[in-house]
């Protein structure tokens, strides 16, 4: 089987570039009825204090969920982790290593860049009612028809994925025998069951599952990894309009996001004088994605 597609994040996701949306930073209470200021400090590592500024960072970029209390100490924990190791590399010259200073300089670039293009496109208006509900009658793939696949799957190195495994692949029903090969061959690998439905896949390629008998075996890449699967079941799984507004509401704002990137990208390339010094460089005709499209692109590299 010689077909490519990309399976990662969920559908109703844009799987192009993402606009990162930089929020606010959370308050932080602290113990009893005051709350501390922004810069108050909280700890000191060898003279480098650590303020409640970076904590609330942390909290809103962790997402952690559990106590309050507990994640507070678990994330000013991390911090002073960070701290300690950021000095010792700063006594090593580690922060004046040229690839380094060029991963800093990277990093600067984009939290910027993301910083202008919220500034400028802002939050776009939530999805109204009737938008909602014609997405869902339109993708009926993703709602009243969604299908759910069962799926056995061995977890190996891409790098062992050989031209004799494929070719084992390609011949046996059995992922069982699979697992022999592996073993005979002294092949480490692990061994996983899971559910994905139409609506966590692109369409072509939960078509291409559809029409792949129970038991056929195929081979997804996924970055250093790859997956031997087998497809277990195939079930009907259907979504109703009101357990999918949220799901919706968020793909279409995320979409108009990302639109309103590319206008105003595009808008600005329109402006702007670009040289290009290397002729080969050039991609004429084509409009290059804004820069969160290759973080975005990840999952799968290919169905084979």
């Amino acid at each position: 089987m010689d077909t490519t597609a990309h399976l990662g994040r969920a559908v109703h996701r844009p799987r192009a570039a993402t606009i990162l949306i930089l929020a606010a930073a959370l308050s932080l209470a602290a113990c009893g009825n005051k709350e501390p200021k922004a810069g108050q400090a909280l700890a000191s590592v060898n003279g480098s204090e650590i303020t409640v500024l970076q904590l609330n960072e942390e909290l809103q970029r962790s997402g952690a969920t559990g106590q309050p209390e507990t994640v507070r100490k678990q994330l000013l924990e991390s911090l002073i982790d960070r701290q300690l190791l950021q000095n010792e590399a700063a006594k090593d010259k580690l922060d004046r290593d040229p690839k380094v200073m060029q991963a800093i300089e990277r990093a600067k670039a984009m939290i910027i860049a993301q910083a202008y293009l919220q500034k400028r496109i802002g939050n776009q208006a939530k999805p109204t009612r009737a938008e909602i509900e014609e997405y869902f009658n339109q993708h009926p793939e993703f709602f009243t028809s969604r299908k759910q696949f069962d799926m056995r799957e061995l977890v190996v190195a891409s790098k062992d994925v050989t031209d004799p495994l494929k070719s084992l692949m390609d011949t046996t029903r059995s992922l069982d025998d699979v697992a022999a090969w592996l073993d005979s061959n002294k092949i480490k690998y692990g061994r996983t069951q899971v559910s994905r439905t139409s609506a966590d896949m692109p369409p072509e390629l939960s078509s291409k599952l559809l029409t792949m008998p129970k038991g056929q075996l195929f081979i997804i890449r996924e970055g250093e990894r790859s997956l031997l699967m087998q497809i277990a079941d195939i079930k009907e799984s259907p979504a109703t309009l009101d357990n999918s507004v949220a799901q919706i509401e968020q793909f279409l704002v995320n979409k108009k996001n990302k639109e309103a990137a590319e206008a105003e990208l595009k808008r600005l390339r329109a402006d702007a004088k670009i040289d290009y010094f290397n002729k080969a460089d050039t991609m004429a005709g084509a409009q290059p994605l804004p820069q969160q499209a290759a973080a975005d692109a990840r999952g799968v590299a290919g169905l084979k």
